[in-house]
């Protein structure tokens, strides 16, 4: 089988969705050889083809001109009319309208629908314009976890046999590193003594003025002095963040890295007293997975699918309940016995999900599709 996949999520720095679209294309061709795989994309994109990548993997870039600028309209389709594609995988909500091959789409999460006081205007137009266009062409529907898929179901009435729940995956290299491991990346961001850990864009979905009123919290009513340290690019509104870092006067206390290199999580994680992540709704929960794969305990929000991945292998609050999370971090801070156990069973929870699991099942619905087609053509 030859199978096409979006990649324009690679063309920017990467965050959910691009981990997801790069991890899961890795992934499906070292376990799958007999198929080939070829990541799509107008734009040029990184993905640096090394002697390690499987070599049934491959990238093409193909620059939009005259007839071909509208990709998704004229461009996307064109091609794969020309091309020997058996099947495209919209890794990022989008699909060509007018494919002349079965198409599967992922849909990560519906905030633009549930939450769109959380993104921009234009942003929230575009989607719903688009994005119920693409669930209703799509051969296949494929969402991260339980809670996005009911949600799909709910919100567009599609039929469930269209929608296939593939949960996402802790990438290899996020594993738990040893102090002397870490050493090197803590210096080269300037960290010293213990801090606790955030790993995601900076904006309001992410309910990052909870975490600093519960931290501001912390230093006021507890002994613990660790620092709070934020990783992630700046997205939508986010001044609003750094306004009440400073209106709470916690500058000497927060430290934003901005958007930190792939090779630098998992010493970050490592060595972090705790992951926090009080995310108001997520279509899966990339960050605590990896987290808990560092061994790091987590303490979460028990919003939308964030339970469906941590399970009981963290701690949980309600989104808006900022001393909630306060008494989280104090108690892991200093109840030494449960921050061990929330290391092991994060660890253990953790296993549960993999990219290997993930592009076997995703490889078994690009399977059932191209028959289901064959016997379409065939009738």
């Amino acid at each position: 089988m030859r199978v096409a996949l979006d990649a324009i999520p690679l063309v920017a720095a990467k965050t959910g969705i691009g981990h997801y679209t790069d991890a899961l294309a890795e992934a499906l061709a070292r376990i799958h050889t007999d198929h080939q795989y070829t990541l799509l994309s107008p734009f040029d994109f990184a993905f640096p083809v090394t002697a390690a990548t499987p070599p049934n993997l491959s990238k093409v870039f193909l620059p939009v001109r005259s007839i071909f600028r509208r990709w998704w309209l004229v461009g996307l389709p064109s091609l794969l009319q020309i091309s020997p594609f058996d099947l495209f995988h919209g890794t990022n909500y989008c699909i060509p309208v007018f494919a002349p091959c079965p198409t599967v789409v992922t849909v990560h999460d519906l905030s633009l629908f549930r939450r769109s006081q959380t993104h921009e205007d234009d942003n929230v137009r575009r989607g719903k314009r688009r994005i119920p266009l693409m669930i209703r062409r799509a051969t296949m529907i494929i969402a991260p976890s339980e809670w996005t898929r009911g949600e799909i179901l709910e919100h567009f009435g599609v039929p469930a046999a269209r929608v296939r729940v593939i949960p996402e995956g802790a990438r290899r290299e996020m594993r738990p590193l040893a102090s002397a491991e870490s050493e090197a990346v803590l210096r080269k961001h300037g960290l010293e003594g213990s801090y606790l850990l955030y790993v995601g864009t900076i904006e309001p979905r992410k309910n990052l003025p909870i975490l600093l009123r519960a931290y501001d919290e912390l230093l006021r009513s507890t002994p613990h002095r660790p620092r709070l340290v934020l990783c992630g690019g700046n997205g939508w509104k986010f001044d609003e963040v750094y306004q009440l870092v400073d209106e709470l006067k916690l500058g000497d206390m927060v430290r934003f890295l901005g958007y930190v290199a792939d090779a630098d999580l998992p010493a970050l994680y490592s060595a972090a007293e705790c992951f926090l992540y009080p995310s108001l709704y997520e279509g899966f929960g990339l960050p605590p997975l990896e987290a808990m794969a560092c061994g790091t305990p987590v303490i979460t929000s028990n919003a939308s699918s964030l339970p469906e991945v941590v399970g009981e292998s963290g701690l949980m609050h309600a989104p808006d309940d900022y001393r909630g999370l306060t008494a989280g971090i104090a108690r892991v801070l200093g109840e030494p016995g449960l921050k061990d156990h929330l290391r092991e069973a994060g660890r253990q929870r953790s296993v549960l999900f993999s990219w290997d699991r993930a592009a076997r099942e995703t490889q078994a619905l690009y399977d059932e599709v191209f028959v289901a087609r064959l016997r379409a053509k065939r009738s």
